[in-house]
């Protein structure tokens, strides 16, 4: 027969059990998880915090993707304006040699080497989106070849229209990064016209030609400033989407060790919880056991 006095220490070691249990479960949630709680309401006072902090972090991180992918666009600009501006100041240099020695040998083949340099330039894309068309698809410069320029006017010549795109890289900050084709190359494209309209240049050029020679030279400087103009200007933007990514990346690392603190458990603190509610646990079994096994027969034998 059992003790009738222990029956309410039964229920109450039970109910102990049960919420010794569920604490046993929550440590061994919070190992698996790595997390204080599985949901922000359980975080308490902090969830209004962690939240305000994970829409912060998530508009740092949106801004991040906005001026990575605007950092790769920068540097491909770059990289064609570089070539363009080595390319025409290579052949500013052979123009004015030949004016000076007032002999052109292989003049020509620059000039031609030159202009399908310039032109591979301003029609450079990236993704299949042209990088000095503005809101256009078509390839903003448009003559194909040197003699395409004879007679052609320069605004036919690019069919860019004046739309620059721009990307928002912090907030309420944006970056106008767009360059056009026809702000680039104008003076260009008329050196080459010029230059196209001579006719093919020999060894010794003519008196008409060395007239023609100059005439683009003085073109070809104009057009070269406008170049290195624009491509300082993008220079400028590279640093600055330079610096503030490297804020939005500090900003997000802040927010990140925010939110960290405010969800992530402690592991040293987690094991030894864990380690602590398993063995109150068992004593708990054992304690229960006894009791259970406590009766008036066992005294009477």
């Amino acid at each position: 027969m059992v003790r009738i006095a222990t029956i309410p220490l039964q229920r109450t070691l039970f109910d102990a059990i049960g919420q010794s249990q569920l604490r046993l479960a929550e440590a061994q949630q919070q190992m698996a998880s790595g997390k204080k709680a599985t949901t922000l309401s359980a975080l308490g006072s902090e969830a209004v915090r962690t939240l305000s902090a994970r829409s912060l972090l998530a508009r740092q991180q949106s801004e991040a993707v906005v001026a990575n992918r605007l950092k790769s666009t920068l540097a491909l600009v770059d990289s064609h304006l570089t070539a363009a501006d080595d390319s025409l100041g290579s052949l500013k240099t052979q123009l004015l040699k030949g004016i000076g020695e007032g002999r052109t040998d292989g003049l020509q083949g620059i000039i031609d080497e030159a202009f399908q340099t310039f032109r591979v330039a301003m029609n450079a894309d990236e993704g299949g989106a042209p990088l000095f068309g503005g809101a256009q698809v078509d390839l903003p410069f448009k003559p194909a070849t040197l003699a395409d320029t004879i007679g052609m006017a320069t605004s036919a010549a690019f069919t860019n229209d004046q739309v620059k795109s721009t990307a928002r890289v912090a907030d309420g900050l944006d970056v106008t990064v767009g360059i056009v084709a026809s702000d680039i190359g104008s003076d260009v494209f008329e050196a080459f016209r010029t230059l196209a309209e001579a006719g093919t240049i020999g060894t010794v050029p003519t008196a008409a030609q060395s007239a023609a020679l100059q005439t683009a030279a003085a073109k070809l400087d104009s057009g070269i400033k406008q170049l290195r103009a624009q491509s300082s200007e993008n220079g400028r933007r590279q640093a600055q989407v330079d610096t503030l990514a490297d804020r939005a990346s500090e900003r997000s690392t802040i927010l990140q060790d925010l939110i960290s603190k405010n969800e992530d458990a402690d592991m040293a603190e987690v094991a030894s919880k864990l380690t602590l509610r398993q063995t109150a646990l068992q004593a708990s079994y054992s304690v229960f056991a006894k009791l259970s096994g406590l009766s008036l027969v066992n005294y009477l034998r």
